[in-house]
């Protein structure tokens, strides 16, 4: 299907302790959900992932990071999200860890979790069933991957490739 294509960073930040920083979005997609923070590359212009990454850890998060701060983990690929446009997703890590939670932004308000709580939060199907494993399984490598959008939230999911480092 002929659709608009649209690149987006989503960027996973840790404190000290490990937790993640999740943001519950008051704005579209995704309302009501927690998810990292992240946005569109600004294609128009240009603008690479990395820097994107590093634009939105500002906006959203108050972060200043440079490109070197961040580690690709992971790219996804979308067809037919919501039946109008097919996604490339950069997912990043935020190298340095953050002493604070950052305050709330337009999009919405942050907070830490343990990884064992991030299974009971209103998140994505996609993250909860896919991403977020894989990127915990891939945390210093990289993983790629497809996601073919159904009706709903229903999708089929394929592992195109996945390199983990052995601890």
């Amino acid at each position: 299907m002929s659709l608009p294509h649209k690149l987006a960073t989503l960027l996973y930040c840790f404190d000290p302790d490990g937790r993640l920083l999740l943001l519950k979005r008051h704005r579209p997609p995704n309302v009501g959900r927690w998810v990292p923070p992240g946005g569109k590359v600004e294609v128009s212009k240009g603008e690479s992932p990395y820097a994107c990454a590093c634009r939105e850890a500002d906006e959203e998060a108050g972060l200043k990071i440079l490109p070197k701060d961040l580690h690709l983990t992971g790219l996804i690929s979308e067809n037919g999200y919501e039946g109008n446009t097919h996604w490339y997703i950069f997912l990043f890590e935020i190298k340095p860890r953050l002493l604070k939670l950052p305050k709330a932004c337009d999009e919405g308000e942050f907070n830490f979790f343990a990884t064992k709580e991030i299974e009971d939060l209103n998140i994505p199907k996609t993250d909860q069933e896919q991403i977020w494993p894989l990127f915990q399984k891939h945390r210093g490598g990289f993983f790629s991957g497809h996601f073919h959008c159904l009706d709903g939230d229903n999708f089929n999911w394929t592992l195109e490739e996945s390199i983990r480092i052995k601890e």
